[in-house]
């Protein structure tokens, strides 16, 4: 049945685990009920930064309650995706998370209450760890050696071998001949990373006169490297449980129910997800009618065959939006600092070339290290480029690759992630109900 807290029915949740694994019983009512309801159109949606069942349940009511009064002759089911990943205490979505009462006192633990569990259930096992984390980060203790050890802690959470492999659900392109290894945000030195981070946070605004102009405490970006470094654990998970998920769950699905019409939306990481989803997806299945992503946060190069700047490298997604039997909608606002600025900086960072350190971010970020919702799908031939109101006039596409400028809607937000939560909104329920042609 679904949840009496949701605003639509028939809804189903679909729980995974870090490594893809499905809750069985969810996936099998989902399967055995979708045709009984007599669903023909299906909206999945996964959500992004995320730290608890209740809170992606309620993004995903907030969104869906439009849908019915917006396409009221549709016979539209909805599927909520439950997967480990975590919100930092600081990032909230506008209208309907809960709101800090007042900010926290300078004394303060850097690590809130509310963060440290997050972490714990991220992160099962790794309690002493993220305690010891927590101390250095309250203690800021200055010295090489000091920096160094946290680093090791950050590595060590997310499990990452310094000179190992990485895991290709981490990548979003890939070179040709070249292994992927572990990121410079995780081998490289630590007080450099954190005063590069440090300085992002700042901002070019200050309003310090140059003559005043010092470099910030390399303490000051600690915090936003392990905040990242989990981001890059999550940015793992999110194409694991994608493809070997959610991919092989519609497969299952376009057996049992072949005529439902299954359209995939993600947030943010979940945007990740549900696009490596379709890698996941078995030979031959056409299901799949729209894909929408909301502030994605992955590569804007991740579909192309060729990068611009580098013709032996191409996304590790090439081609997939080709198993889409309709369009691929990107939305993205100028707004969100969380992919305009930190996102970005981070990718650079998971760059192997360390001679990139010091470069002139203004300059060159955006361009090499940009993200999926912050300028739309890049280097895709063919790709057509909206504003919301142009979106909203329709009609979309029927295939290829469509960015959606969503700079009118998506715009609230304070730091450090600025918009990139703010989803909830009539217009991108009807832009997902564009997408797949629902009417």
């Amino acid at each position: 049945m679904a949840d009496p807290a949701m605003s639509v029915g028939p809804y189903w949740e679909l729980t995974f685990d870090a490594d893809g694994d499905v809750d069985g019983p969810e996936r099998d009512r989902l399967l055995a009920e979708v045709t009984r309801r007599q669903v023909e159109d299906l909206i999945v949606f996964a959500h992004g930064w995320n730290n608890d069942r209740s809170g992606a349940t309620q993004l995903y009511s907030s969104f869906f309650a439009p849908i019915p009064e917006l396409a009221p002759r549709a016979r539209v089911g909805y599927v909520g995706v439950i997967w480990p990943s975590m919100l930092f205490c600081d990032e909230r979505v506008p209208d309907y998370a809960p709101s800090l009462a007042a900010p926290p006192p300078a004394d303060a633990p850097a690590l809130d209450e509310e963060t440290r569990h997050a972490l714990l259930e991220t992160f099962p096992g790794k309690a002493p760890l993220i305690e010891r984390i927590s101390r250095m980060l309250d203690q800021r203790v200055s010295g090489d050696g000091e920096f160094a050890e946290f680093g090791r802690l950050v590595r060590e959470l997310v499990e990452v071998v310094p000179g190992g492999p990485q895991p290709l659900f981490a990548a979003d392109t890939l070179a040709e001949g070249v292994p992927q290894s572990a990121p410079l945000l995780l081998t490289g030195d630590t007080a450099t990373l954190c005063g590069e981070f440090a300085q992002a946070l700042t901002g070019p605004n200050s309003p310090a006169p140059a003559e005043s102009f010092t470099l910030p405490n390399p303490w000051d970006g600690a915090l936003e490297l392990l905040r990242q470094t989990t981001y890059y654990a999550m940015k793992r998970r999110a194409g694991t449980v994608g493809e070997r998920g959610l991919g092989r769950v519609v497969g299952q699905l376009a057996v049992s129910a072949p005529g439902v019409r299954v359209h995939l939306v993600g947030h943010s990481f979940g945007g990740r997800l549900v696009s490596f989803a379709l890698g996941g997806l078995p030979d031959g299945v056409r299901t799949v009618k729209s894909v929408t992503l909301l502030q994605g946060a992955f590569s804007h190069y991740t579909f192309a065959a060729r990068l611009p700047f580098d013709v032996r490298t191409g996304g590790v997604l090439q081609g997939q939006q080709k198993r889409i039997d309709g369009p691929l909608v990107s939305c993205h606002s100028r707004y969100d600092t969380a992919l305009g600025a930190l996102y970005p900086l981070a990718s650079r960072m998971a760059d192997q070339d360390d001679s990139l350190l010091g470069i002139d971010i203004a300059a060159q970020l955006g361009l090499k290290w940009g993200a999926v919702g912050h300028d739309g799908v890049q280097a895709v031939p063919g790709t057509k480029v909206l504003d919301l109101a142009g979106a909203l006039r329709g009609p979309l596409p029927t295939s290829g690759c469509v960015n959606v400028d969503a700079s009118a809607v998506v715009r609230r937000g304070g730091p450090p992630c600025g918009a990139h939560s703010d989803i909830v909104h009539p217009e991108l329920a009807r832009v997902v109900l564009a997408a797949g042609r629902i009417v």
